[in-house]
């Protein structure tokens, strides 16, 4: 007989949970995220706001990693009070994003062939070329994972392993670039069309997380109205709304009446108003076109909210 907490019966411990693809990718994840900020830590060495954000992202994923496993083994995650397969596809896209950021910027801006200085010597060169190396690794592990669930044309999943779930992810992740943009000395108060621009991002950021969430507490189903229906018109006004600021923003700070066309020569070089600008620029292009591809997908998905 099977315990109320596995009334099926049967194993208490999934060995598909490290032996399936999936729980495979999900090992490398383990092995390469320990042994990338290890290397990091012991001798590679990181300083700054860059290298905390590496060491930040690479804890971060292996801890939520660490709990997925150890959950998905002891079959513990149906105790728990959410969808389980949204929870896991939005981490995963989630985890994708911060390595593969990471995996840029620690080689960019601590990773040379030249030796530095004593007392590090060496040393810390071999350690930081071999972090670069399983940071790009934890990277592909992320990205397997993400591969490996995503829901196929015409298969029932849940909406997070969707193409329109994992696009939300990536929207969220891009709004967040544009927030530490404007918040760089971005200059974005000087004109009430650009504090409409402001309020286009962080409306559309606000919304697309509240999807992300109910999605993944499993609460889709109580809202009173078809959740997919929701999703294709939330995503309809959000393509309008990044489109108004996609023409409002580059008016506003590149136009000589009211900015600067090119990058003045007296501003100094990553502290300069304009650069800020010119980032939120290309990510609102970049996010328009997210929702854009998300509008044309999520007319077509099928999910199931519990899964």
């Amino acid at each position: 007989m099977g315990s109320a907490m596995d009334p099926s019966g049967g194993a208490y411990l999934h060995l598909g949970a490290v032996m399936s693809p999936v729980g495979t990718a999900r090992v490398l994840q383990l092995a390469f995220g320990c042994t990338t900020f290890s290397l990091v830590a012991h001798r590679g060495g990181f300083a700054g706001v860059q290298g905390t954000f590496c060491m930040a992202s690479w804890g971060f994923c292996f801890a939520l990693s660490v709990l997925i496993v150890a959950f998905e083994f002891t079959k513990l995650h149906g105790c728990l009070r959410l969808s389980w397969g949204n929870f896991t596809a939005a981490f995963a896209m989630l985890a994708t994003l911060l390595s593969a950021t990471a995996a840029v910027i620690y080689p960019l801006y601590f990773t040379r062939l030249e030796c530095p200085p004593e007392p590090a010597g060496c040393t810390a060169r071999n350690f930081r070329l071999a972090a670069s190396v399983f940071a790009g690794l934890l990277f592909l592990a992320y990205a397997a994972e993400v591969a490996l669930t995503r829901a196929r044309p015409g298969q029932v999943a849940s909406y997070m392993a969707t193409v329109s779930g994992l696009l939300k992810i990536v929207q969220a992740f891009v709004a967040c670039i544009i927030f530490g943009a404007l918040v760089y000395d971005s200059r974005y108060g000087r004109y009430v069309a650009t504090q409409w621009c402001v309020a286009v991002y962080s409306l559309c950021f606000l919304a697309t997380v509240a999807v992300v969430v109910l999605s993944v507490l499993g609460h889709t189903g109580g809202l009173g109205c078809p959740f997919d229906r929701l999703v294709v018109v939330y995503t309809f006004l959000a393509v309008l709304l990044y489109l108004s600021a996609a023409v409002i923003w580059p008016v506003f700070c590149f136009d000589p009446k009211y900015g600067e066309p090119a990058r003045p020569l007296h501003c100094p070089q990553g502290s300069c108003p304009w650069d800020s600008q010119l980032v939120v620029a290309i990510f609102t292009y970049v996010n328009l076109l997210l929702y854009i591809v998300d509008l044309a997908y999520s007319q077509r998905i099928r999910f199931v909210p519990t899964l």
